[in-house]
């Protein structure tokens, strides 16, 4: 039986990119950055695109968004003081969940050092219970849609 490796995407394959630089606190011992902060910039830049749009108000909103699946694959190393671009699609979009794929890019790079994803599930705050995402968040979603 023949694997099929899984190649990196590049950037073009993400509709939205965002910069962050790396913090001297992520590098592990092994001198390059944890996985542990992988997941992290997937959270940071996927909540801060719902902030920016006014789909997600984490203090007050009625509605909130949980992580209910995370996966990543590692393609290459990366550190401090790396300057890491994360490219944002969303990849399915159902009534009340949506898939996030993130790239992560280090420096200039072409190819993703790190590819990962998460579901999110939007909820009611009180009831815990998931809700139909409304049109105007959906909107936003849509927007950066786009399928491998």
């Amino acid at each position: 039986m023949t694997s099929i490796r899984p190649v990196p995407s590049d950037r073009s394959d993400y509709p939205l990119l965002r910069t962050i630089p790396t913090r001297w606190s992520d590098n592990d011992i092994y001198g390059h950055m944890n996985n542990v902060v992988h997941y992290s910039l997937f959270d940071t830049v996927v909540n801060a695109f719902l902030m920016e749009r006014g789909v997600l108000d984490p203090h007050g909103g009625d509605q909130v968004f949980l992580v209910v699946e995370t996966g990543c694959r590692y393609f290459g190393e990366m550190a401090f003081p790396d300057l890491i671009t994360a490219g944002i699609r969303v990849a399915r979009l159902g009534t009340s969940s949506v898939r996030y794929e993130i790239g992560l890019f280090r420096n200039e790079e072409a190819a993703t050092s790190a590819e990962g994803f998460f579901v999110h599930v939007n909820i009611d705050r009180r009831t815990r219970r998931p809700m139909p995402i409304a049109d105007t968040p959906r909107s936003v979603l849509e927007s950066i849609f786009r399928t491998t």
